[in-house]
């Protein structure tokens, strides 16, 4: 069964960042917590980056690469040129580890809006975010359970 998660009805690890990011009030602290995450990523060496995991509409080079394993579920590693972009990374990777290929399908952006994020991203910096999470569940779909 898939489970739907949207606004208020999040994976408890990222709930976690969630209430994390809605206690702080101070932009610039909101980024320097994103970017202190862009640290907890299965990174993907730059030797593995290519056409098939870079994504297109982002200001930065983002690289990312999804995999499934019945046992373990959804993975996603990637990797960015800069640290605010590896950090929205490494949040959604969180977010979706360990979910059905349905799961992710279906999930919602609006974790990042809960986060108080994407009203400090530049226009530029959310439509790469939009991109990213867009190319993630395009690649999943591709994915066998």
């Amino acid at each position: 069964m898939c489970k739907k998660f949207g606004t208020g009805n999040w994976p408890p690890a990222l709930q976690e960042i969630i209430d994390e990011f809605s206690e702080i009030e101070d932009q610039m602290e909101r980024l320097e917590i994103l970017f202190d995450y862009s640290e907890e990523i299965d990174e993907l060496p730059p030797a593995e980056w290519s056409e098939s995991t870079i994504v297109h509409g982002c200001q930065s080079e983002a690289h990312v690469k999804v995999t499934f394993s019945p046992e373990n579920g959804f993975h996603l590693v990637g990797a960015a040129d800069a640290k605010l972009v590896q950090g929205l990374i490494a949040v959604t990777s969180i977010g979706l580890e360990g979910l059905s290929l349905e799961e992710v399908v279906n999930f919602s952006p609006d974790f990042t809006s809960e986060m108080g994020l994407m009203n400090i991203l530049t226009p530029s910096r959310a439509n790469g975010f939009r991109n990213m999470l867009r190319k993630i569940k395009e690649d999943t779909k591709g994915l066998k359970e």
